[in-house]
């Protein structure tokens, strides 16, 4: 059964790459160019994973509880993943199916992301993590804390959604200059044709949807998940555990093959190697990515998608802090930079 996370992730990845799902890069437009689209599309793959989720605990698919919430942690964790991912180049999941495409400054930010959740989870920062994480209120579902059922909320979290859908779909269209198609039929829409991010969100959300009954079949109650995953590839590399090796390892993993499959399959796969200065940057952004995830509970697939799904605090206010983060770092590495360049720009031409 544990094969069914490899072919889970391998769709996932395959999607992902010719959407080009990145939730770093959406978060960062939402500040810099103020586009939302891919937020949007966020929105999109909660509220179909939202339905179809609930929809299996309605029927007896399976029982999910929320749980207590770690406030503190997820605050402070996602804040610091939102800067980390910035600096790394891409979200968790992003770095992994960036890694398949033959990105090498994303094989360094994977590196360090896993190195750190390992440390988090199993290493000599287990005791702080844990520490941290015990600070918490007593329930983390936002059904439970309001008295107003959950479907309440998944209906007007549809209805937001689907207002936004169709008042983006009704605003005039850019033309985008394309080259001639160079393939046709099925060929062309899967490995050549440019995917719009909603319809890319929708196909997101209906494999988050798979991923809970075929991890529950393997007696791991969750999702589509991340960090521990990747953080468990690393531990049983090193100790050679291989209770360590579950749905989710191969969920990962699956990620990359999916995204190396679509790559080829597009000719968009090519090794490309970042200078010293990218390199070294994105393995500190691995290594903060990591320390923020594993504090948080959480990636921004883990907690910004899975999580928000499932109508808890932890999801909800994680989303909101990783998006804070985020622009706080591109604040310092891209507006600042850009803003001192202007400013010397303008200096330099007045003196002259």
């Amino acid at each position: 059964m544990l094969i069914t996370g490899l072919i889970c992730g391998i769709l996932l990845g395959f999607v992902m790459q010719r959407g080009r799902f990145c939730l770093t890069g959406g978060f960062r437009d939402m500040y810099i160019a103020k586009d939302n689209r891919m937020f949007y599309a966020l929105l999109i793959a909660i509220a179909v994973q939202s339905v179809g989720v609930f929809a299996l605990i309605q029927f007896g698919v399976f029982e999910f509880s929320a749980g207590a919430f770690p406030w503190l942690a997820v605050i402070v964790g996602s804040f610091i993943f939102g800067i980390g991912i910035v600096l790394a180049g891409g979200c968790a999941t992003g770095t992994w199916y960036r890694a398949g495409e033959g990105l090498l400054g994303s094989w360094i930010a994977l590196f360090g992301y896993m190195a750190m959740s390992a440390i988090m989870k199993s290493g000599p920062l287990m005791p702080v993590n844990t520490s941290i994480q015990s600070v918490q209120l007593g329930s983390n579902s936002i059904s439970e804390t309001t008295g107003i059922p959950t479907w309440i909320f998944i209906v007007v979290l549809v209805t937001i959604v689907a207002a936004i859908v169709i008042r983006e779909l009704k605003k005039p269209k850019v033309f985008i200059p394309q080259m001639k198609p160079k393939r046709t039929g099925l060929s062309h829409l899967l490995f050549e044709k440019r995917w719009h991010p909603f319809f890319t969100a929708t196909l997101v959300g209906i494999i988050a949807i798979l991923a809970w009954p075929l991890s529950v079949a393997t007696g791991r109650i969750g999702g589509l998940g991340i960090t521990t995953p990747s953080a468990n590839i690393l531990q049983f590399l090193v100790t050679g555990d291989q209770t360590l090796i579950n749905w989710g390892v191969f969920l990962v993993l699956g990620i990359f093959l999916g995204s190396f499959i679509a790559a080829k399959a597009s000719r968009e796969f090519r090794f490309r190697m970042p200078d010293a200065k990218t390199g070294i940057t994105s393995f500190i952004g691995g290594n903060v990515m990591g320390f923020g995830a594993s504090l948080a509970g959480g990636c921004s697939i883990g907690n910004g998608l899975v999580m928000t799904a499932m109508m808890t605090w932890q999801g909800w206010v994680a989303l909101l802090f990783m998006i804070l983060g985020t622009w706080t770092a591109s604040y310092f590495v891209f507006v600042r930079p850009r803003i001192k360049k202007t400013v010397a720009s303008a200096t330099t031409v007045t003196t002259a």
